[in-house]
This record gives C-alpha cells, structure tokens and sequence, in this order.
C-alpha cells in the first residue's frame, strides 16, 4: 500500500472560481493562469475545469506545448515572454501569443522570419518595477513593434504591484489609461485582487482580465478577506493519515528538540506528513488541521515525514462513521476534508499565515512523492 499522504485536485471547485472571476468582470474576457504546473496542481489535472476560460497564460514552453497536446485550440500567452530567439519557432509553430517586456525581444523578433505574424502583448512598467516598458519609452516601443511586418496585433498589458492592499490601483491605472490613451489594442490588467477589488472600477475597464490565486481558492487579500468571503472554493486538498497515536502526561515532550511540552495529561496522533511532502517545516505548533473533520491543531517541531497533532479536540466531538479517532483517521492538511468527514474546510489561506508564507507557495510545494488524485 502506497502512503497514505494525497493531494485531491477537485474539478468542480476550479469551475466554480472559474465562474466566480467571470461575475467579477462580466464584460472582460479570463485568462486562466496555469504558470508553475497551474500552481503545483498539474495542467493536465486542471485543464477539465478551467476550459471554458477565453484563454490560458503560463511561462514555459513546454507548458504551452502540453496545453496544445491536451487539444486546446484557443489563445494562449506567455507572460514573460520569449527568452532567446528560437523560442519564436515554437511560438508559431504552436500559435502562441507573447508578451514583450523589453527591447532585446524586439530585436529578436526584428529578425525573426515567419510567414505569419505574431500576436503581441507590450508590457508597460506602470510602477510594479519588473518587467516592462517605462511609460516614458512605452510608446517607441510600440512605434517600433507596429512598423515590424512579424507583428500582427498588439494588445497592451500591465501589472499591479498593490492591488491586495490600501495603496490599490489607482495610481498605477491612471499611468497606464494616459500613456495608452490613444493608442489601439486591446487592455489586459487585473490579476486576482485587481479583479476581485477592483474590476467594478469603470477606471479599471479591461478587455482581458488574469485570475491566478483566486482559481485556486485562495483568497488574494488574506487576511483581510476569507474565500467564504470572496466566495471561491479550495481546488486542492492535501490529506494523509494518522499512523499513531501516544499518551503523554504532564512535563512529556514532542519532536526535535522538544519544542512542545504537555501541562496536561493529552493523546496525540502522529501523521504521515513532513517537508519532504512540501508542508512547511517552519509551522509553529497550533497551526490548524483537520482531524476526521476536527479542526484541532499540531504539535511541536515538523520533521522530514510526521507530525503531531492534539486529539483533543477530536475525542471531544466523537468518531466518524462508527471508527474511534486514533489509528487511520483522515487528517487534512488544508483544503476540504472528505465527505465522510463532513467535508470541513480549512482555507489554506490560515496554514499559509501560521507558516509565515502565502497559499501560493504551499500550493506550488507539494513534492513528487505526494499522490496526486483529480477529483
């Protein structure tokens, strides 16, 4: 039997985000972004319930070239661009749509030769201070694309830097509508938050609009706002289960370096978790999990591949479909517990706070021994 650690990739809730970045922006068409193996679920895992998307954006090539094999025919986009000429062979061959951040790009497509010109988006550095065009030298750099013949349309693209916060986008969509307003082409600016915060903004009216995090059932702004909130569901759940259990008693330690000392008689379940499986190995004791449903929380030091968690909480609140807690108890890491369990949700928004990172990195962290499974 295989470990029992499993990451749950759930269809139905990537439609329905999907959906949900949609009523946010009604009148702008989605891109799904998939970067980073669709944010360490897996393309060919996501792809089933984000298709009805308008298009997919992502970095790699070899990404764009799994999309096309899983018989997506629609607009695709690569954020960062070419990275050496060779690349624009594949961009035509496969019918890509690049972005272009800086001139050594327009050189190489100055040389390229295709017999059909490429759809290019030109980036403006508006204030996030990372890729693109100045606003000063935005506009000769879109004299000199629109005089290449290996340039068809040129859309123009920007990205916020505080969209999730106070400052907003105010200042940086003011920069990007005055040096743009005159100029043809379609508009693609809000990522998540820009999208969720901001799209109703008649200012921030865009043709193209780039949901990431918010796909993925987390909530952008955490902890400001919550995905029950923002109204998104987790797409990916990491489950394992309880491989032991041990009584402690007042003055008992858990883990390296004793970190947790029991002031109380307690139970405990060890899991078949570690950072070996990408959970954070900085988690402080008290972050929450999900025990056959239970929120409770866990117990000193992760190690390489266990943990401990408080059974507290879980004794409290009885068993699950005739089972005592203890020994193969479902334990959630983040996301949604089983529909056995009741299907409990822990955002992954609050592990993410408890480890001092974001949901973004524990998605993209689950490592090639953890199970994957589409749901």
């Amino acid at each position: 039997m295989p470990r029992p650690i499993q990451a749950f990739v759930h269809t139905d809730a990537l439609r329905h985000n999907l959906t949900r970045m949609r009523t946010a922006a009604p009148d702008a068409r989605v891109w799904a972004v998939v970067k980073a193996n669709a944010y360490g679920h897996g393309i060919e895992r996501v792809f089933e319930g984000l298709r009805a998307a308008d298009g997919f954006a992502l970095l790699d090539l070899d990404e764009a070239q799994r999309l096309r094999s899983l018989g997506w025919r629609g607009p695709v986009l690569l954020l960062e661009g070419v990275f050496e000429a060779r690349d624009l062979e594949l961009c035509s061959r496969l019918d890509l749509w690049h972005t272009v951040h800086c001139d050594e790009q327009i050189d190489m497509l100055s040389r390229h030769k295709t017999q059909v010109p490429h759809r290019i988006f030109l980036k403006m550095n508006s204030g996030m201070n990372r890729l693109g065009f100045t606003p000063t030298r935005f506009r000769s750099a879109w004299t000199r694309l629109n005089q290449l013949p290996q340039v068809d349309e040129i859309s123009l693209i920007t990205h916020f830097s505080d969209a999730d916060g106070a400052k907003g986008i105010a200042a940086q969509m003011a920069v990007f509508t005055e040096t743009t307003q005159d100029l043809p082409g379609e508009r693609s600016t809000c990522n998540s938050a820009g999208l969720l915060r901001h799209a109703r903004d008649p200012t921030a009216a865009a043709d193209w609009v780039r949901p990431g995090i918010a796909l993925y059932g987390s909530a952008p702004d955490f902890p400001e706002r919550t995905i029950a909130q923002w109204e998104v569901q987790p797409t990916m759940s990491l489950r394992s289960h309880i491989i032991a259990t041990q009584d402690l008693q007042a003055g008992d330690t858990v883990g390296y370096g004793s970190s947790f000392k029991a002031d109380a008689p307690m139970r405990i379940g060890v899991v078949a978790c570690g950072y070996a499986d990408g959970y954070p190995r900085h988690c402080p004791t008290g972050t929450p999990v999900l025990v056959d449903g239970v929120r409770t929380r866990t117990l000193g030091c992760v190690s390489m591949d266990m943990l401990a968690v408080y059974l507290g909480p879980c004794d409290a609140a009885g068993h699950v479909a005739g089972r005592s807690v203890g020994y193969g108890s479902e334990v959630t890491l983040w996301g949604k517990a089983s529909a056995a369990c009741g299907s409990t949700v822990l955002p992954i928004d609050e592990v993410a706070q408890a480890a001092g990172t974001v949901g973004y990195e524990l998605m993209c962290a689950a490592s090639a021994r953890v199970g994957f499974t589409q749901d």
